[in-house]
C-alpha cells in the first residue's frame, strides 16, 4: 500500500541523507581562509575532516542498535540536536583544536540522519517501492558533492568560512522541525532489544566469519580510501599549489564528481554483460595502472592543472565501477544479519578512509605527491586484497554457495 504523503516523506528523508555529504564538502573551499584565521596550516585544517570521518565511523555502529531499541525518531531528535549545536559551535571556533573536536561531535550527530533515513525507507515503503526510493536518495547523495563545494566556495568568498557552518546550522534546524512535525514514527520502541555489548558483538563476529564479506568489504573500503585522500588533499593541491580561488575550486570539485557519479550509473549497463566480481577486478586493475602513471607523472613534474584534473577524473571513474559492486558483493551472503553487515561495512569504510585523510596531513610537503601517492597505494592494496580474498572464497566454497560463479549480474548487484 502506498505510504500517505510519500512525496513529502521522501523529500525529508532526502534532506537527512544529504546532511552528511554537505557537511563534508561544503566547507572544503574555506580551508585556506580557516587556516589563516586560526593561525595554522591547510594540512592541519584537513585534520578536522579526518575527525569527521572518524566520528561517522563510530556513529554508524552506535545508532544501529539505538534505532532498534528506541524507535527511529527519538535517536534522530538527539542526533540532529547535537548536530545543530556542534555546527553553530564550529562557526565560532577560535582554534584549530576546537574545530577538530567539534567536527567529530558534528559527525556523531549527522550519523543519526544517515542511518535513520535508510532504516525508515525499509519501514515506510513496500518492497516494490523501496528500490525506487533508495535510488532517489542515492541520487541526492551523488548530486551533493557537485553542489555543496560550489555553494561553499561562493559563501566563503562573499561572507567568510564561518557562514558555511551557520548555514548548516539553519538547514539542520529546519530538518529537525520537519522530522518532528511531518515525519511519522515508523517503528515502535522495542524494550526487549538488548543494548548489551555481548549480543551486538556476536552479530558483528558472525558477519566477520564470512570470507566474501571480509574480502569485498575490505576491498571496497581500501579502494574507497582513495576518494577520502582526494577529498582531503584537493584543497591543498588546487588552492595552495595551483592557486585557484574558492569559486573555481568548487567548480573543479563538481566536475570531478561527475566522473564518480557518471561511472556508477554506467555500471548498471555494464552489469548486463559482466558479473559484479568481474567488474570489481577489471576496475581495480585499470585504476592501479592509472594511479601508478599519475604518481610517476606527478613526482616527475609532468602534470599541470589540466592534466591533474584529467587523471583524477579517470581515477574516480574507476572507483564508480568498483565501489558499488564491492558493496553489493559484501552484503550478498546475508539475509538475517544484513543490518549488522551494513553498519560494519560503513564503519570499516570510514575508519580506513579517515586513516588516508590523516596520512595526507602528515605527509604534506606542499606538492601533489602525498595525495596522489595515497590514492595509488589504495588502489594497489585493494587489488592485492581482492586477489588473495578471491582465492580464499574459492577454497571455502563460498563463491559457489552464494552464486558468484555463473550468477545473474542482477542478482548480485
Amino acid at each position: 500500500m502506498k505510504q500517505k504523503g510519500s512525496g513529502l516523506i521522501i523529500f525529508i528523508l532526502g534532506t537527512l541523507t544529504a546532511l552528511g555529504p554537505f557537511s563534508i564538502d561544503m566547507y572544503l573551499p574555506g580551508f585556506p581562509a580557516i587556516a589563516k584565521d586560526l593561525d595554522t596550516t591547510v594540512a592541519q585544517v584537513s585534520l578536522s575532516l579526518s575527525s569527521f570521518f572518524i566520528g561517522i565511523s563510530f556513529g554508524q555502529l552506535l545508532y544501529g542498535p539505538l534505532l532498534d531499541r528506541y524507535g527511529r525518531k527519538n535517536p534522530l531528535y538527539f542526533g540532529l540536536s547535537l548536530y545543530v549545536i556542534a555546527s553553530l559551535a564550529c562557526a565560532f571556533s577560535t582554534s584549530i583544536e576546537a574545530l577538530i573536536y567539534l567536527r567529530f561531535v558534528q559527525a556523531i550527530g549527522s550519523c543519526a540522519a544517515g542511518v535513520a533515513s535508510v532504516a525508515m525507507v525499509r519501514d515506510l515503503f513496500p518492497v516494490e517501492d523501496s528500490a525506487r526510493v533508495f535510488s532517489m536518495l542515492m541520487l541526492v547523495v551523488g548530486v551533493s558533492p557537485m553542489v555543496a563545494p560550489t555553494v561553499g566556495g561562493y559563501v566563503t568568498a562573499a561572507f567568510g568560512w564561518e557562514w558555511v557552518f551557520i548555514i548548516l546550522t539553519i538547514i539542520s534546524a529546519f530538518i529537525l522541525a520537519a522530522v518532528y512535525f511531518k515525519l511519522p514514527e515508523s517503528v515502535k520502541p522495542d524494550p526487549d532489544f538488548s543494548l548489551k555489548p555481548k549480543p551486538i558483538l556476536k552479530n558483528f563476529l558472525t558477519v566477520l566469519k564470512e570470507p566474501q564479506f571480509v574480502t569485498y568489504a575490505l576491498t571496497g573500503a581500501i579502494g574507497f580510501a582513495g576518494l577520502f585522500a582526494y577529498v582531503s588533499g584537493s584543497p591543498i593541491v588546487f588552492m595552495e599549489i595551483f592557486q585557484v580561488n574558492e569559486k573555481v575550486y568548487g567548480w573543479i570539485f563538481a566536475l570531478l564528481s561527475v566522473g564518480f557519479i557518471g561511472a556508477s550509473q554506467v555500471n548498471n549497463l555494464v552489469l548486463k554483460r559482466l558479473r559484479s566480481d568481474e567488474v570489481v577486478l577489471i576496475a581495480l586493475i585499470v585504476q592501479t595502472i592509472i594511479g601508478l602513471i599519475f604518481l610517476v607523472g606527478t613526482a616527475a613534474g609532468w602534470f599541470g592543472l589540466t592534466a591533474t584534473i584529467v587523471m583524477l577524473f579517470l581515477f574516480l571513474c574507476c572507483m564508480g565501477f568498483s565501489f558499488p559492486n564491492a558493496s553489493a558483493l559484501s552484503l550478498a551472503p546475508f539475509s538475517k544479519n544484513a543490518g549488522s553487515a551494513s553498519a560494519l561495512m560503513g564503519a570499516l569504510q570510514m575508519a580506513i578512509g579517515s586513516l588516508s585523510s590523516i596520512a595526507i596531513s602528515i605527509l604534506n610537503n606542499h606538492t601533489a605527491v602525498p595525495m596522489v601517492g595515497v590514492m595509488a597505494t589504495s588502489a594497489m592494496l585493494a587489488l592485492c586484497v581482492l586477489t588473495i580474498g578471491r582465492k580464499k572464497i574459492a577454497r571455502s566454497g563460498a563463491a559457489k554457495e552464494q552464486g558468484l560463479e555463473g550468477a545473474s549480474p542482477m542478482m548480485i548487484h
